[in-house]
Parts: C-alpha cells; sequence; structure tokens
C-alpha cells in the first residue's frame, strides 16, 4: 500500500489533536526564540527610517541586535540536537526477508486486510510483548506535511515481536495477537501523527545528550517541552493504540481472546526460565543457546502442573509460528545472547568465558559447578570465621571463588562428574606429609575440610545463640559483594562483560544474608548427596537446578535446610540425609 493514509481511513481525529497540541509547543518554542530577533529587526527598521531618533536608542538597539544573535546561536544549536540526536532503540535481533518469508508474508496479508501499510521490516526482542517502532528521526521535520514516513522509502516503523510468542504460539494464534499491533502502521502513517512523534522522540534524546559534558544546558530546555507536552502526547498515543485495535476487531477476533490467554502463559514461563534457569548459567559465564525453545518445555510443564492450558494436546498438534523461521535454531541462539546482554550484562559476542551451553549439557556443565562453587565459597567463609582471633584467615587459605567463575578446572582438580580424590582441607597437610611445625593444630572437637558435617556442627553450635548462622550469613554477603565489585572488562566470566556490564533489565533484587546461607547450605548438601550417595544435578524448567535421586527430584530438602538454617535445628536435615545414605564426614570435591 503507497501514499497518505487519510485521516478518515484510519479513523484517529482524538489522537490528530493532540498531535496537533504537541505540534503547537513546538510552534511556540521556535516563536520564542525567534521573538528577539524580531524585535531587532523593528528597531534597526524604525533607526533606518528615522523614527527612533537620538538616544538611548542607538545603545538599546545595539544591545537588542547581541542578544537576537546570541539567542539566535543557542536556539539554533538546541534544535539541532534535537532534529540530529539519535533517540534511544530497542536492542533487537533483526529478522531479513530471506530469514523469514512466511512471516513477511503473514504479516503483508495482515496489512492487506486492515488497508494499512506493512511495516518496513521486522525483528525479535527477547520478550513476551511485540510493538510498532519507528527508527526514523529527522527526515519527518523537513518540510512539514510532505515529509511523513510514507515519502520516505523504507520509512514505515519496524514490527517488533517478542521471539516467546514465536515458538509457543501457534500460527492462527501468532495472527490474532500481532493483528491490533500492525494495525498501528495506519496512524503512523498520518503526517501530523509522524511530525508529532518525532519531535517527541527528539526531546528524549536530547535530554540524553544534555547529559554529556559540557552539553548540560541542552537538557533544562529539552525537559521543559517534554513537560509541555507530556500529557498531549500520552492522549495521542492512546488515541492511536484505541484507532488501531478498533480497526483489527474484523481480524481474528475470536481466536484473539484465546490468543491473550497463551500470551498471560508464555510471559508466567518465560519468567521462570529466566530467573531460575538462566540466570544460575549467565552467573558462571555460560548462556543458554536455545531459550526460545527451553520456554516450550517450561510451559508444557507449567500446563502440566497448573492446568492452565485447556486442549493443550490439540492445540500442540497445529502448526508453531516458529515454522514461518527458515532456521529457527540460529534464530533462537541469536535471541538467546541477546537476552543474556539485556537481563544480566553479558556481552554481545561469545568469548572463552562466556561460551553457550546446550540444554543436555547443563546439568553437569552449570548446575554441577553452581553447587561446587557455592559450596567452596561457604568453606572458605568458615575457614576465615574459625580462625583465632587477631590472626585473621589461616595461610594455607584457598581464595574464596568468584560468582561468576567460568566452567573451566582449577589445578588440581578434574571436570564435573569425573571421579577425583577429594581435596584436603585448606590449612589441612597432604595426606603423607607432616604438618609444618608453625602451624597451629587445630581444636579436637572441630570438624575441618570441606565436609558436611563441618557445615552442620558451625550452624549447630550450642554456645553460638544464633550468632554463627548470622557471622556466616554476613561474611558470605561480603564476599559476594566484593566478587561482583571486582568484576570488570578483564579475564574471568564475570569480568568479560565489559562496557555492558550493567544489565538494562535486572532479573533479580539483591538477597538477604540469610537467603545467601541457605542456598549455600543447599549447595553443600547436594554437593555431599552427589559424591557419596549416588544423587545427580538435574534441571527443573521452572525451578532451575535440582537435586536427582534414582532418576527423580527431590524437592523436600528446602524446609530441612531453613530448620538448620534458621533455627539451628539440625534433626530433620540428619534424618534426611541418613534416609538417602549421605555419610556428612565424608569430604566433597570443590572446584
Amino acid at each position: 500500500m503507497s501514499g497518505t493514509v487519510s485521516i478518515m481511513e484510519v479513523g484517529v481525529p482524538s489522537a490528530r489533536s493532540r498531535a496537533l497540541a504537541v505540534l503547537r509547543v513546538r510552534s511556540r518554542a521556535l516563536a520564542v526564540g525567534l521573538l528577539p530577533a524580531a524585535l531587532a529587526v523593528v528597531l534597526v527598521a524604525a533607526r533606518m527610517t528615522g523614527r527612533l531618533a537620538g538616544d538611548p536608542w542607538p545603545a538599546v538597539t545595539l544591545a537588542v541586535c547581541v542578544a537576537a544573535v546570541l539567542v539566535l546561536l543557542v536556539w539554533g544549536a538546541f534544535a539541532a540536537v534535537v532534529l540530529r540526536a539519535s533517540p534511544a532503540v530497542t536492542p533487537t535481533v533483526p529478522l531479513s526477508e530471506t530469514a523469514a518469508p512466511d512471516l513477511y508474508r503473514l504479516v503483508r496479508d495482515l496489512a492487506d486486510r486492515m488497508d494499512v501499510p506493512a511495516p518496513s521490516a521486522i525483528a525479535l526482542t527477547p520478550d513476551c510483548d511485540s510493538w510498532l517502532e519507528d527508527r526514523t528521526h529527522a527526515a519527518h521535520r523537513r518540510g512539514g506535511r510532505s515529509a511523513g514516513p510514507q515519502s520516505q522509502p523504507g520509512a514505515a516503523p519496524v514490527l517488533v515481536i517478542g521471539s516467546p510468542f514465536l515458538w509457543w504460539m501457534r500460527v492462527a494464534e501468532l495472527r490474532a495477537v500481532l493483528a491490533p499491533v500492525v494495525a498501528g502502521t495506519g496512524p503512523s502513517a498520518h503526517p501530523d501523527i509522524a511530525d508529532a512523534r518525532g519531535f517527541v522522540r527528539g526531546l528524549d534524546a536530547a535530554v540524553d545528550v544534555g547529559g554529556r559534558p559540557g552539553l548540560g544546558w541542552i537538557a533544562g530546555p529539552a525537559r521543559l517541552l517534554l513537560r509541555l507536552c507530556r500529557v498531549d502526547a500520552a492522549e495521542m498515543e492512546r488515541g492511536v493504540a484505541a484507532a488501531a485495535s478498533d480497526r483489527a476487531q474484523g481480524v481474528d477476533y475470536g481466536l484473539r481472546i484465546v490468543a491473550q490467554e497463551q500470551v498471560g502463559l508464555a510471559y508466567a514461563g518465560w519468567d521462570r526460565l529466566l530467573t531460575r534457569v538462566a540466570l544460575p548459567a549467565w552467573r558462571m559465564g555460560r548462556w543458554p543457546a536455545h531459550l526460545d525453545a527451553g520456554v516450550v518445555s517450561a510451559l508444557t510443564e507449567l500446563s502440566r502442573r497448573d492446568r492452565l492450558a485447556e486442549g493443550f494436546t490439540s492445540r500442540l498438534g497445529e502448526r508453531p509460528a516458529c515454522d514461518l523461521l527458515d532456521q529457527p535454531g540460529v534464530i533462537d541462539e541469536a535471541t538467546s545472547l541477546l537476552a543474556a546482554r539485556l537481563f544480566h550484562g553479558g556481552p554481545a559476542e561469545p568469548g572463552p568465558d562466556w561460551s553457550p551451553v546446550d540444554w543436555t549439557a547443563y546439568p553437569e556443565e552449570v548446575v554441577d559447578r553452581k553447587w561446587r562453587t557455592e559450596a567452596a565459597r561457604l568453606h572458605t567463609a568458615l575457614d576465615i570465621l574459625s580462625a583465632p582471633t587477631g590472626t585473621g584467615a589461616p595461610a594455607a587459605s584457598a581464595p574464596a571463588v568468584p560468582a561468576g567463575a567460568p566452567g573451566k578446572t582449577a589445578p588440581g582438580n578434574t571436570a564435573p562428574g569425573k571421579t577425583a580424590a577429594p581435596k584436603t582441607a585448606p590449612g589441612e597437610p597432604a595426606p603423607g606429609t607432616a604438618a609444618p611445625a608453625d602451624t597451629a593444630p587445630a581444636p579436637s572437637d572441630a570438624f575441618t575440610g570441606p565436609t558436611l558435617e563441618r557445615v552442620l556442627g558451625y550452624l549447630t553450635d550450642p554456645a553460638g545463640d544464633g550468632a554463627p548462622g548470622e557471622a556466616l550469613a554476613g561474611r558470605l554477603s561480603g564476599d559476594l559483594a566484593r566478587e561482583e565489585r571486582a568484576s570488570g572488562p578483564a579475564d574471568g566470566a564475570g569480568k568479560a562483560r565489559g562496557a555492558d556490564a550493567v544489565p538494562l533489565f535486572p532479573l533479580q533484587p539483591p538477597r538477604s544474608g540469610r537467603d545467601l546461607l541457605a542456598d549455600h547450605v543447599t549447595a553443600m548438601v547436594c554437593c555431599a548427596a552427589v559424591d557419596s550417595a549416588g544423587a545427580a544435578p538435574g534441571l527443573d524448567w521452572l525451578d532451575g537446578p535440582v537435586l536427582l535421586v534414582g532418576g527423580a527430584r527431590r524437592s523436600d530438602l528446602a524446609p530441612r535446610v531453613l530448620s538448620l538454617v534458621e533455627e539451628g535445628d539440625p534433626g530433620p536435615l540428619r534424618d534426611w540425609l541418613a534416609d538417602l545414605g549421605v555419610r556428612p564426614e565424608k569430604p566433597v570435591r570443590l572446584v
């Protein structure tokens, strides 16, 4: 569809009126900037015709002319920044037509059915949302109405689609969900609305430019103009959305109600997959390479547990929307890497300390290493807290293991899942060697070395009255904080994030000391169960790392760990360990 869509066709008179209100703010700002120049012209003309002869008019005219020049320079510089500043663009994975011809065909068919312009391109975002994003900026203000988006090649907005929708939804469901979004290209084609949107985007970009050194004077006027047009801009967008929804009423309306239920289900499963499954891998320098495929497994499990999807089995027999892509696996990998960057701050490219991991390798390469990393950190904290007062940490204690330790094997250790001789405890002489003469012997009743019994004994010290747990929780919190501060653009998985070290959308708030302690004790219990009772690390699509005993998930560990951590009662946990045949006194292998 070509040409400019009339205002009656798109049916957005209220949106147009709000757009004109926004443009009036721009016109008034222009008038204010030109007012001193207009006054200077009047004074100069009056002087030349002899109407303002004698003092003090020559000095007044000169002062007004100088002020007018200064105001024009400042206003011109500000206008140039607004015109040329690039507004923020959502990070997405571009999807060319050659990579998804069927998807482009579906979107164009939707646009034809609703008699609106087709989007200029399609991109994917690793989130459960879809929208139109206008990525033009300067063109719409060159010549007023004649410079609307439809007069510029490729100026139509880009359709951004949430990648989980493509894998979870069926083709018909995706079409129904996208209909009101695609319908929004109609209002976007109107010159007044496009002009108003471009002005607001330019002001928003100017605020960001004003944060740079030497350009702080730009932010103030930009914020003022944004405040003046904020209400009208918001109402304009509401009118555009209402018009798009009305235009899409006749396109798969009944199916859209069912599809919206799948949108809510997809959001729930996607959130669980990111926070419970992807985040532990990201923290150690690994990124699951097929998150979108994983969301299907997560939502399948969610539907099975909570019965959220009626007719689930028959629905899966329909064609999935990811069939509209030529190479779903390649696109899934690209969106998975972008998800790690947006939600965790990972780098934009894989590297030696930022490598992908397949779902089949996740238990061994992520779950097992996560447990052993946390167990090592727990015992390092115990070494420091158990050292004699005034001496600090034992001289032979191992350094704390970084929270984002990459999936490498430290010298003297074997890879996860392989048999290795138990390591000696920090400060403990190797078998067959004599202890150094200057090493103070440990108390006879103290448990040393990386054993679960040592943790149980420390947390249930009758003389501690809850203090040992508090001290250990505080120590772990401090160690993790120091490790996060030490992460930078140098070596290491957490350090490899470089310029993207701060995620755009953090997934989780900071955890409390008690939560950290419970996590580390749980990791130590799981390591002991794997090493001495034949258990295995596993993956639950909704809960992340889990312990498997005899191939079945054991979900009864958490309350027993909480009894130990919060109440100092080891009884429930000891009974659980005895039932599984775990030997708390046996050293575990650490990373």
